[in-house]
């Protein structure tokens, strides 16, 4: 009987692991080539993972909330059909040496946590909001690590996660560790930890020793429900935004700077065309390409604006490519990148956008799709905004608001005087990180944005 191990694929560079959300076959079931065949979930984005041959599934080794490494096998499919007896009674797998010997340790390990102190269950996420993977929780629990513990270590995951590494190093070096005091409870329904001990600094860490040592004594209220309340857990899209919003405001200082564009050419033009250009491209054309447009040409003339921190090395990118923050249906966000946005024109940068953007809605994006990114722009306007405070998306260092346009009386210079005329008008909020762009570098960029706004040509041809 001839198996495939189907074994869990790259999908991104930095993405090592992965977490089994759900099966879509089960043992005993037949499965196509190229057929779903499981959902994971990593921390960039959710796929389907497609089977890799036809026939039928005789094992899972996974399962349901189980993170897998790259590489990793997760299922056997039997190529000729027959599941044998792998599959007629998943519960009487005979086992292997290894499997004997990785189980008989431990049972030694529970033991002697037994011993030791009976081990606290590790609840997926901590007081503080972090979310800590099957993996991690499995590890505290054998040690005998607490929450309180848990929550000290200073991850290097995406967005501040703690990984597999950074416990096994906690743990090696736990004998220095002083015990984290207990959360102090106060009468107004709000639980505030008390501060505890800062886990050691690691070589990777993006801030300075004295920051992550006063970042890491504090401690987010845990707010208790009265009566009443609705509790609604978040989903995992959303503490992952939460985990990476919250690490963007304690890694960069954010300063923001503003300024109105007067954008009536790009409206006229945009009116006299977009109906030729569904006809001829078949879908439309919206201000957000224009808008991108002007951001990477603003980029090539401020080239310190597409950079990113590390540790005390600023790393000039060489590429631009445009993060477009998209909302989803379910009110998360996500923000799929536009790469190499410099090389392309117009109407190319139109089609990626458009595709990026059903793309996202619809749950398909692949794992580079979100990667990469060198600048963002969000588009509060289209919610009726005017302007907004954005939060960098790491590793970037900048990020551009675009408000709703909106129709203001406006003084109009002439050759002839000045008059009064309704002319089309909206803001750019330009948040920047304060460790490497200055008001100055800042607020020049977003003028010249503005600038290539108020320029457009409105005899401009597709």
């Amino acid at each position: 009987m001839a198996q495939i191990e189907i074994r869990l694929p790259k999908m991104g560079e930095s993405v090592t692991e992965a977490t089994i959300t759900n099966w879509l076959k089960n043992v005993g079931d037949t499965v196509d080539m190229d057929e779903p065949l499981v959902e994971v979930a990593t921390d960039k984005v959710d796929n389907e993972l497609p089977s890799e041959a036809a026939g039928v599934l005789v094992k899972r080794l996974f399962e349901k909330d189980q993170v897998a490494q790259v590489g990793d096998v997760i299922a056997i499919i039997s190529t000729e059909g027959d599941s044998g007896s792998v599959a007629s009674d998943p519960t009487k797998e005979v086992s292997n040496p290894v499997a004997s010997a990785t189980e008989i340790t431990k049972t030694i390990e529970q033991a002697v946590a037994t011993v030791n102190g009976s081990s606290e269950e590790i609840s997926k996420n901590g007081p503080s909001g972090k979310f800590y993977s099957p993996l991690v929780r499995s590890i505290a629990e054998r040690e005998a690590i607490s929450m309180n513990e848990l929550e000290t270590i200073n991850g290097s995951g995406q967005a501040g996660r703690v990984t597999k590494k950074d416990i096994l190093d906690f743990v090696d070096n736990r004998g220095s560790q002083p015990v984290a005091a207990t959360a102090s409870v106060s009468t107004n329904n709000v639980i505030t930890p008390a501060p505890s001990a800062a886990a050691p600094l690691t070589a990777s860490s993006p801030t300075s020793a004295v920051t992550n040592s006063f970042l890491s004594n504090i401690k987010e209220p845990v707010v208790m429900p009265n009566p009443g309340d609705e509790i609604i857990e978040m989903d995992r899209m959303r503490k992952i935004i939460a985990e990476h919003m919250v690490m963007s405001k304690h890694v960069s200082p954010h300063v923001t700077s503003y300024v109105e564009a007067d954008v009536t050419n790009i409206v006229n033009w945009r009116n006299k065309v977009k109906n030729e250009f569904m006809k001829r491209e078949g879908e439309n054309i919206t201000f957000t390409p224009i808008f991108i447009e002007a951001i990477v040409k603003a980029i090539k003339d401020f080239p310190m604006i597409n950079v990113s921190v590390s540790g005390t090395n600023i790393i000039k990118r060489k590429d631009i490519n445009i993060g477009m923050a998209t909302a989803l249906p379910s009110g998360n966000l996500i923000v799929p990148v536009i790469k190499n946005a410099d090389r392309l024109n117009l109407t190319g940068i139109t089609k990626s956008v458009n595709e990026l953007a059903n793309n996202a809605r619809n749950n398909q994006l692949k794992p580079e799709d979100i990667q990469g990114g060198t600048f963002t722009i969000t588009n509060v306007g289209s919610f009726g905004n005017v302007m907004g405070t954005p939060i960098i998306s790491q590793p970037q260092v900048a990020i551009l608001a675009v408000g709703a346009i909106r129709k203001m009386p406006a003084v109009i210079e002439t050759p002839h005087g000045d008059f009064i005329g309704i002319r089309h008008k909206m803001f750019l909020s330009h948040s920047y990180d304060h460790r490497v762009v200055d008001g100055s570098l800042g607020g020049q960029f977003v003028r010249r944005v503005a600038d290539y706004l108020e320029q457009f040509d409105p005899n401009r041809e597709l």
